[in-house]
């Protein structure tokens, strides 16, 4: 059993989510906690109200809604809705919402069974429930004692790897036109926003590219970038965007760029511990192997779970690389490892010639700072790229530049009828 946890500002919206798909049929309402009467017995506006009431006894909770999904394998589509309710009940209560209110959902949109839970984390006395770390400590507790109680295929040691997030992750990327466009980059975004450890919007897209899902800022003049908005599209095989984009806001687990800015701080402690493993295994592969490329490394840390993930521009020149740790599920920029870990420390290290030549020095930009210059290729004309590319290759000194200790002092003029006393 897979648990995923996310949090929100309107509790609302995740009840129209799931309302809407049982309009769909693709989902029905199986059960629910702590509610006055049965779920099923009261109208849509009631349900709906029960939640929204207990949240206006402590208006300080600005993120107040919780959406809960509970993944099992496969192969357990056996699974009947009483006990569906069984294990929502014990999850919920060993996650500390025992008595919170709560709407239990069955989806019947997808290759697993799976259940959806809606509540709030304010109590009925007003207070809030503090979610911090949840979803490693009480989640991950909880998790592993239903699988035993309810004989359930464990999330760990599974060899299959068929349940939704690791499903998602490590299926065939996302092909545009084969699938409804947002219901494609809601299982990548599930699979990965919650679970890898990224600390900028360039880490979080070099493993969405990987399933051909990438956020846009849109150009730096746009309305869309000036308000710090995000849009989610699809990526082709060429991994050029195709479709209409997405806003993030239009998505139920709300993963817009103020929503993952929280994030990014959080994952930087997190991940700090992880970071020393991917050091060791690129300067392991450069010991044990003759590596002459950057392909070369990454077929040798795949082996080991980690993958790179290149950024070149249309000139084919390498500017930044990353690596993500499927095993630590942690996303870094080489840049944040050192020198000799970024994209042109790696070159070197490859034997491939650098850019540096004679006296002048070409200045190689942050990866996430040029990334976010490419990715707005798609809104500005050739003319533009063109000043984007020649910005990056500038000379840092030039040889007409001389340092003022070698200069020569001028001499001071006297003027008329000055003496030296």
């Amino acid at each position: 059993m897979v648990a995923v946890i996310n949090t929100g500002s309107s509790v609302r919206s995740i009840f129209n989510y799931n309302e809407n798909k049982i309009e769909a049929g693709k989902a029905e309402l199986i059960g629910e906690g702590n509610y006055p009467a049965a779920a099923c017995e009261l109208q849509k506006e009631s349900r709906l109200k029960l939640l929204l009431k207990q949240l206006e006894l402590n208006t300080n909770v600005t993120r107040g809604s919780v959406h809960i999904s509970l993944n099992f394998d496969s192969s357990e589509n056996d699974l009947s809705k009483e006990k569906l309710m069984e294990i929502a009940n014990a999850y919920m209560e060993k996650i500390g919402f025992r008595s919170q209110p709560y709407l239990v959902y069955q989806h019947h949109d997808a290759g697993h069974p799976h259940i959806h839970i809606v509540s709030v984390k304010v109590k009925s006395d007003g207070k809030r429930i503090d979610m911090q770390n949840i979803g490693r400590n009480q989640s991950e507790t909880a998790r592993k004692e239903i699988e035993k109680a309810f004989s359930l295929v464990p999330a760990q040691g599974s060899k299959r790897e068929k349940i939704l997030n690791i499903k998602a992750a490590k299926s065939s990327a996302v092909d545009y036109g084969t699938a409804e466009t947002k219901k494609a980059i809601v299982a990548v975004l599930n699979a990965v926003i919650p679970n890898y450890k990224y600390t900028t919007l360039g880490e979080l897209n070099a493993v969405l590219n990987l399933y051909n899902v990438t956020a846009l800022q849109g150009g730096k003049d746009s309305r869309m970038f000036l308000h710090k908005g995000l849009a989610y599209q699809i990526l082709n095989d060429k991994k050029k965007p195709v479709g209409v984009p997405l806003k993030a806001s239009s998505f139920y687990m709300k993963p817009t760029l103020k929503n993952l800015e929280l994030r990014f701080a959080t994952n930087k402690m997190v991940r700090n511990p992880h970071l020393k493993r991917v050091k060791n295994a690129v300067d392991l592969a450069f010991m044990q192997n003759k590596v002459k490329a950057v392909s070369d490394l990454d077929r040798i840390l795949i082996q080991d779970g980690i993958k790179t993930a290149e950024r070149r521009n249309e000139q084919g020149i390498l500017y930044g690389l990353a690596y993500i740790d499927h095993k630590t599920k942690c996303v870094v920029n080489g840049s944040a490892l050192g020198k000799t870990y970024a994209a042109s420390g790696i070159e070197e290290r490859c034997g491939i010639k650098s850019f540096n030549t004679g006296r002048t020095a070409a200045k190689i930009l942050d990866g996430d700072e040029l990334n976010n210059k490419l990715n707005q290729s798609s809104f500005i004309s050739a003319d533009q790229l063109q000043k984007v590319i020649d910005s990056v290759l500038h000379p840092e000194f030039s040889a007409d530049f001389i340092p003022s200790q070698l200069k020569r002092k001028k001499k001071r003029r006297k003027g008329k009828g000055q003496s030296d006393y």
